[in-house]
C-alpha cells in the first residue's frame, strides 16, 4: 500500500518525473565515460540539490546512480574500456561481441540484464527495508556501536588489495571525521588553531575531492588517448546481425535470475558493491554455462550475468543506509549529506517520520529503472557515439571547473575549495598506493554515528567498555566482524592477491 502511494504521488507530479528522466541521462552518459564514475557525478551535483524540494533532489541523485551502474556498460561493450569497475566483468564477453559486429545486440541484453536485476534489488528493498527498521527500533546504543563498528572492520578489510591498506583507510576516515569541536565538551580537536575547521571537514568539497578531482589528477597524469569506439555500418544487414531474438535471449534469464539474487544479497552487506557482484556471478555464472569455453569470446550469457548482478545492488544497498544510518556504498555514503542537508534525519525512526518520502524515493527508483532501460534500449549506441566525439581535452578542464564551482557553492567558501584540492591530492594518493577512497569516505560518513553511540553505551553502563560484550547481540555483531577479518586474512594468504582479485 505504502509503494502505491509512492507512485500515486511521483506519477501526478511532472516535475519530479522530470528531475528522474534528467537522471536517467545524466547518469547513463557518466557511467559510459571512462574513468567518470556515478559517485564522482552525484558528488558534483549535491550542491544543485540545496535548492530543491528534498524528494526531487533524493530521487535525482539516486536515479543517478542506478543509471550510472548500467552506463558502464556501454563504455565496456564499445570502447574495451569499463565505464566503472563493475562493467569490467562485462567488458569480458561484450567488446568480444562489437568485434563480431553485435555490439548493439550486447547492449541490448545489457540493458534488459539491468533492469530486471535492479527490479529484483528495489523491490527486495520494498518488502524487507520497513521490516528491517521495525528491529532496527528496538537496539540501543552499544548494539549500534558494535554494528558501525563491524561496519568498519567489513568495509576496510573486504574492499581492495590489502586488509591493511583497507583498515588504514578507514582509520583514516574516522580521524579526519574528528576534527572540530568535541560534540560533549565542546573542546577543539585537531583544529590546529584555524578557525574554519572548528565546524569539521565539510562533506560536499572532501567528497568532490576524493571522488571526482582525484580521477581528473589520474587521468591526466595518465595521458591517455582518446576513446576509440569500434565502428559499426548502419547497413541492413548489420541490422539483421543485432536483431536479438527470443531463442537467442532464453539462455540468459537463468544467469539473470540467479545473479540478480547474488547481486542482492551482496548489496545488503556495506561495503562489498557492485564490482564485487558482478565478477562473483561471472564466475558462477561461467561455472554453470553449457558452454563454459564460450565465456571470454562473446557469450551473450557472459554480458547478462554481471549486469544483472551489477544493478541488483543498487536497492538492497540502500537498506543499511535507511534502517541504521550505514551506507552500504559510496554513493549511499553521499546521499547520507543530501538526507541530513535537507533536515531528514535517517536510521530506524525515518519510517516514522518520513514515511511517505521514503516510499516515494522508492517509486522514483522504479519509474528511473524503465526510464534508463527504455533510452539505454534504444539509445546506447547514440549515448557512445557522443562520448566519443568529446575529446579528454576539454572533458576533464571541465569537470575540474565543475568540481570548483561545486565546493564552493555548498557554503560559499574559498577554504572549502582548498579542502577540496587537498582531498583531491590525497585521493589520488590513495589509489597510487592501493589505499582505499570508499572505505575512507564512508567511515567518515559513519564516525559521528560511531562516536554517539559509543559515548551513550558508557554512560548507560557501570562496566564501562565490557557493556559490549555482555549485550548479547552486541557480542554477536563484533563476532561478525572479528570472523569476517579472520576469513579475508586467511584468504589472502592462501592465494597470491592478483590471483584472488582475477578470480572475484
Amino acid at each position: 500500500m505504502d509503494i502505491l502511494i509512492g507512485l500515486a504521488n511521483v506519477l501526478t507530479d511532472p516535475i519530479i518525473l522530470a528531475w528522474v528522466f534528467a537522471a536517467a541521462i545524466v547518469g547513463m552518459i557518466v557511467g559510459a565515460i571512462p574513468g567518470l564514475t556515478a559517485s564522482a557525478a552525484i558528488a558534483m551535483l549535491v550542491p544543485l540539490t540545496f535548492y530543491m524540494e528534498p524528494l526531487s533532489a533524493l530521487a535525482f541523485l539516486y536515479v543517478i546512480g542506478k543509471s550510472g551502474r548500467y552506463g558502464g556498460s556501454i563504455a565496456a561493450i564499445l570502447f574495451n574500456t569499463p565505464g566503472t569497475a563493475a562493467s569490467a566483468a562485462t567488458q569480458l564477453d561484450g567488446y568480444p561481441l562489437a568485434q563480431k559486429g553485435q555490439a548493439s545486440k550486447a547492449m541490448k541484453v545489457a540493458t534488459i540484464s539491468s533492469v530486471i536485476g535492479d527490479f529484483f534489488g528495489e523491490i527486495v528493498l520494498i518488502v524487507g527495508v520497513a521490516w528491517i527498521a521495525a528491529v532496527a527500533l528496538h537496539l540501543g546504543p552499544p548494539e549500534l556501536f558494535a554494528i558501525y563498528l563491524t561496519a568498519f572492520v567489513v568495509i576496510g578489510s573486504v574492499i581492495g588489495k590489502s586488509v591493511l591498506k583497507g583498515l588504514a583507510s578507514a582509520a583514516l576516515g574516522v580521524v579526519i571525521k574528528m576534527v572540530g569541536l568535541d560534540p560533549v565538551t565542546g573542546a577543539e580537536r585537531f583544529t590546529f588553531g584555524i578557525t574554519e575547521l572548528m565546524d569539521g571537514v565539510s562533506l560536499v568539497p572532501l567528497m568532490i575531492g576524493i571522488f571526482v578531482l582525484a580521477e581528473v589528477f589520474e587521468q591526466v597524469a595518465k595521458r591517455s588517448d582518446p576513446v576509440q569506439m569500434v565502428d559499426e555500418p548502419d547497413d541492413q544487414t548489420a541490422r539483421d546481425r543485432n536483431r536479438l531474438t527470443w531463442v537467442e535471449f532464453r539462455p540468459c534469464l537463468p544467469h539473470i535470475l540467479r545473479s540478480s539474487v547474488i547481486g542482492t544479497v551482496i548489496g545488503i552487506l556495506p561495503g562489498l558493491g557492485s564490482t564485487i557482484a558482478a565478477f562473483v556471478a561471472y564466475g558462477e555464472g561461467k561455472r554453470r554455462a553449457k558452454n563454459p569455453e564460450a565465456w571470454g569470446k562473446g557469450a551473450l550469457e557472459g554480458v547478462a550475468a554481471p549486469e544483472a548482478a551489477n544493478n541488483a545492488v543498487s536497492g538492497p544497498s540502500m537498506a543499511p543506509l535507511l534502517t541504521l544510518g550505514i551506507p552500504g556504498s559510496t554513493i549511499g555514503a553521499i546521499l547520507v549529506g543530501v538526507f541530513l542537508i535537507h533536515g531528514i534525519q535517517i536510521g530506524p525512526t525515518l519510517f516514522v517520520t518520513s514515511r511517505e518520502l521514503i516510499y516515494s524515493l522508492f517509486a522514483c527508483g522504479l519509474i528511473g529503472i524503465v526510464m534508463y532501460g527504455l533510452i539505454g534500449y534504444y539509445g546506447a549506441a547514440f549515448v557512445g557515439r557522443f562520448i566519443a566525439r568529446v575529446p579528454t581535452d576539454i572533458l576533464y578542464p571541465i569537470i575540474m571547473l565543475t568540481s570548483v564551482m561545486s565546493a564552493y557553492v555548498s557554503r560559499g567558501s574559498l577554504f572549502d575549495v582548498g579542502v577540496m584540492i587537498l582531498f583531491g591530492i590525497v585521493g589520488w594518493g590513495m589509489k597510487r598506493f592501493d589505499f582505499n577512497p570508499a572505505a575512507f569516505v564512508i567511515s567518515f560518513v559513519l564516525a559521528g554515528g560511531a562516536e554517539e553511540a559509543f559515548r551513550q553505551s558508557l554512560r548507560l553502563s557501570d562496566a564501562g567498555i565490557l557493556i559490549f560484550v555482555t549485550r548479547p547481540i552486541a557480542l554477536a555483531f563484533l563476532l561478525i566482524g572479528i570472523f569476517v577479518l579472520v576469513s579475508r586474512v586467511r584468504s589472502l594468504r592462501a592465494r597470491p592477491v592478483d590471483a584472488a582479485l582475477d578470480d572475484a
